[in-house]
């Protein structure tokens, strides 16, 4: 017989953990006990040598699916370290918090088929009751105060349980043993609503909400709801980590009215379908795609549109959604129901007929998700943006968005990495001599926060919170705090380094330099782009797919980051390690009249742009200087003559905002990114025009999105014949790569110098005269400065000639494609690199992404592309703490 102490660590509390080694102890005739503390979960065991072989090996093969064991440790015990009454039984002991809280907690779970059974069963006890959970699902993350994950260190606190979920909850063998937010009608939370008269004012202070305390009650309370959606209202609907805003998505008027209270005029909204069946009649949807929707996460997944009506893409059975929802994009954003309640609201829904709603964030534009009832009354009710509120009595934690993915090449792509993947840890490449926790702050735009943590064995990890939004004002960065507090607090993880963004202007790197001084702590200052490069990097080093001290070449295509040289970049090529970085090419650089106005307002940055290329001249370019009038433009002409608060740039995300107002595609920002994001769609419909040329040039090869996307990308880039803007510049150039000059002056005046505790890397401007085909410099002092001058001469010749905007805009990103991959090529052959890593807001372009990953896989290079943190400013945070630990190990070593 052998006695043992197990500790097994990973994500085993709050998925069911302990009733599953109980039944395997009992299964394997195991004596003993199991306990959870703050590390995780410690048992003790007695069985034959043979038995406990059985026994460990189950633990981590067949773990609960919540679950993620990391690490099963076994010892010995001494004779005298076990208790003989231990002999006999198998039991499970209460939870104790004498251990360090190194143990993880599961984010939460969509509801599992088991429950939604019982949900919809008659003849159970908890039909229709909308907290219906089980170990195997419900609230985890948004509801614990304290580790060990017990109900009395949940919201659920102040619910006593009633004598049935007691029994349940105390008994191994049930689905329900020491699942913490159990409960029922009789002893559990319950939904409330509070509807406002439309014909008076509602205040903060309005009537006592209606209690669902029973089932005929909570049903009513749902129908209340459902009818008016149907009728065109608006309600606030409290969910897992925040409230959202709901409304029927196939009624254009309550849609424009949500948009017009929300102050969200343009951006996409999510929708929410009750099946599978469902979102396949909204879009086409591919195997991945169907594991996100239906899995225990169930995020907003990003899918390509199905049109409606008969034609060839389209289906006569398509569900019609109001036109504003997401206007004429090419994708959409959908989720299925992963609350009981959300099964419930959707189920009577469509008893109505109605199959899809909005559920869009619980919020002003720009503002925190609400969390609290009487505060969602306050600023979503009361504030006149929603007609009612459907809340609930069970506090909630910690504020938690919805997650937003894409499948990209059969790869899942987070958009938004919230709920149910935050805040699950993320490993870091293992280094001796880095700090025992280094806290980064992460960026001002889709902001995290990060805390690393070195393990005893060597590991290193990190936990990233959830999306938090823009740091930009005081309700923000007080969301920011909540959450950097809540980890710190959690884990039990006190920074010993602080890194943050280079920028001298964002709240978070202002806080971090401030608390660095108070606290004498080493802080690490870390260019933009090189945290994009380096989340890439980190990752793929951990997967084992990049060496420990690999150099990549990162191509960092975003909006905004503060280069080192004073001006802003964004279109860089950076040959990178995880501790420094050079910069090996950018876009030649502009003026930006009035900084973020001109972000704003496209027009101002495209006429910026054609004014230094030399082409407002240019008949191209009448249409975007007949949207601009004579005051606007003569102001903006002196802005950028005199150098009055025109910060010059490289970026590529502004690159493409010039191209979509030029275009007259769109010439205002009212969300982030959407002169880029319409220039996509744009060019998307040219390349949907381009399938059935494709497919009749084409032997065995089918017409439909799904099966001759791949093929045809290869078609547009290398045989089918490029018309619009490279027929007339083929016959003189040759090939569309070569749009992109090289090593002309980078002109114009620079901004003042940053300075910052990393090496600096300062562009050199060339005297080389223009060229057509790409020239390297070898100097790595002097980047490859790329023109736009060819590309943009090009693009204006194509309006002048009436070229439609589609197949323009499908030119341009052809263009940028190929030019990206010349150059990328280049340099990889002159520095003997084979590994390319993207970053960057811009690579949320989804066609981008895939014609240059595309033309560089060509060319036998490797493409590294983010699977666990976005590549949009979400990775930042996760990018400046693999920085910190890499230049703090190099430190120690010297």
């Amino acid at each position: 017989m052998r006695h043992v102490h197990i500790h097994v660590t990973g994500i085993v509390q709050g998925v069911g953990m302990r009733p599953f080694v109980y039944r395997k102890a009992m299964a394997h005739g195991i004596c003993g006990w199991v306990l959870n503390a703050g590390d995780g979960v410690h048992i003790e065991a007695h069985a034959s040598v043979e038995a406990l072989d059985g026994f460990v090996a189950a633990l981590s093969k067949h773990a609960p699916a919540a679950a993620r064991v990391e690490h099963v440790a076994v010892a010995d015990l001494e004779p005298d370290a076990w208790d003989a009454d231990d002999e006999q039984v198998f039991r499970i002991v209460a939870s104790q918090d004498q251990t360090v809280h190194t143990t993880l907690i599961s984010p939460d779970i969509a509801t599992c088929d088991d429950c939604l059974r019982e949900l919809f069963d008659p003849a159970d006890r908890r039909f229709h009751y909308p907290f219906i959970n089980c170990t195997n699902c419900g609230p985890r993350f948004t509801i614990i105060r304290s580790l060990p994950y017990d109900r009395a260190a949940t919201s659920m606190d102040c619910f006593p349980m009633c004598p049935e979920c007691a029994a349940e909850y105390g008994d191994p063998l049930d689905r329900r043993f020491h699942a913490q937010p159990d409960a029922c009608f009789d002893c559990g939370p319950h939904i409330t609503w509070r509807e406002a008269d439309r014909g008076v004012v509602p205040t903060a202070v309005d009537a006592t909400p209606a209690v669902g305390s029973t089932r005929e009650a909570s049903d009513a309370i749902i129908g209340r709801c459902v009818e008016l959606l149907a009728n065109g209202g608006i309600v606030a609907i409290k969910g897992l980590g925040g409230f959202h805003l709901a409304c029927d998505a196939s009624n254009e008027q309550v849609v424009a009215e949500l948009r017009r209270r929300k102050r969200r005029s343009n951006k996409p909204l999510a929708v929410m379908v009750r099946s599978l069946a469902d979102t396949e009649r909204l879009c086409h949807v591919d195997d991945a795609e169907r594991g996100l929707l239906t899995g225990s996460i169930r995020p907003i997944v990003l899918l390509r549109r199905r049109a409606t009506g008969n034609d060839t893409h389209g289906s006569p059975n398509a569900l019609e959604l109001a036109p504003s929802v997401a206007r004429d994009l090419p994708e959409l954003g959908v989720m299925l129901p992963y609350t009981p309640l959300q099964h419930l609201l959707l189920a009577a829904a469509e008893a109505r007929g109605t199959h899809a709603m909005v559920m869009t964030s619980g919020n002003l534009s720009e503002e925190p998700i609400e969390t609290d009832d009487g505060l969602a009354w306050e600023h979503l009710v009361a504030a006149g943006i929603a007609d009612a509120l459907l809340g609930n009595d069970r506090a909630i934690l910690s504020r938690y968005d919805d997650s937003v993915v894409c499948v990209v090449d059969g790869a899942v792509m987070p958009v938004r990495r919230a709920r149910g993947y935050a805040p699950q840890p993320l490993p870091l490449p293992a280094l001796d001599g880095t700090a025992p926790c280094v806290l980064a702050c992460g960026p001002q735009q889709k902001a995290t926060v990060t805390l690393t943590r070195e393990d005893a064995d060597g590991h290193a990890t990190c936990f990233v919170s959830q999306h938090i939004g823009d740091v930009e004002n005081g309700g923000t960065f007080d969301a920011w705090n909540a959450a950097r507090i809540r980890l710190e607090d959690l884990f039990d993880l006190t920074p010993a380094a602080l890194a943050c963004d280079l920028h001298p202007s964002y709240l978070s790197s202002q806080w971090a330099r401030e608390q660095a001084r108070e606290h004498n702590l080493p802080l690490i200052e870390v260019q933009h782009h090189h945290a994009h490069i380096a989340s890439v990097m980190a990752e793929a080093i951990v997967a084992g797919r990049l060496a420990p001290d690999a150099r990549v070449l990162g191509i960092a295509f975003d909006g905004t980051g503060a280069g080192t040289d004073g001006t802003i970049w964004g279109g860089e090529f950076l040959v990178a390690g995880l501790a420094d970085f050079e910069r090996a090419a950018h876009l030649r650089t502009w003026s930006l009249p009035g900084g973020a106005a001109s972000v704003r307002d496209a027009r101002r940055n495209a006429f910026a742009l054609l004014s230094e290329l030399g082409l407002l001249e240019h008949p191209g370019a009448a249409g975007l200087l007949g949207t601009l009038d004579e005051q606007t433009r003569s102001i903006t002409a002196t802005m950028i003559e005199r150098n009055i608060n025109s910060p010059r740039t490289s970026s590529m995300g502004r690159l493409f905002d010039a191209t979509a107002a030029i275009l007259g595609i769109c010439g205002k920002a009212t969300y982030e990114g959407e002169p880029a994001i319409e220039l996509e769609a744009a060019a998307w419909r040219a390349l949907d025009g381009e399938i059935s040329c494709f497919a009749g040039n084409q032997v065995g090869v089918s017409a439909s999105v799904s099966t001759s996307l791949d093929s045809l990308f290869r078609y547009v880039l290398t045989t089918n014949p490029l018309f619009g803007i490279f027929t007339s510049d083929l016959a003189k150039k040759g090939s569309p790569d070569t749009l992109f000059a090289a090593s002309v002056p980078d002109t114009g005046p620079k901004s003042t110098h940053l300075e910052s505790s990393q090496t600096t890397f300062t562009t050199q401007s060339h005297s080389k005269e223009y060229e057509s085909e790409l020239t390297v410099q070898t100097t790595s002092n002097n980047p490859l400065v790329l023109d736009q001058k060819p590309l943009f001469k090009a693009l204006l010749g194509g309006i002048e000639a009436g070229i439609s905007v589609n197949r323009l805009a499908l030119d341009f990103h052809i263009a940028i494609a190929r030019s990206s991959a010349r150059i990328a090529r280049e340099i990889c052959a002159r520095e003997g690199i084979d590994t390319v890593a993207f970053s960057g807001g811009v690579f949320m372009n989804r066609l981008l992404l895939q014609l240059l990953t595309r033309k560089l896989k060509e060319a036998g290079l490797t493409v590294l592309i983010p699977q666990t943190v976005p590549v949009n400013d979400g990775c930042i945070a996760y990018g400046q703490a693999a920085i910190a630990r890499a230049r703090l190990a190099q430190t120690a070593s010297r």
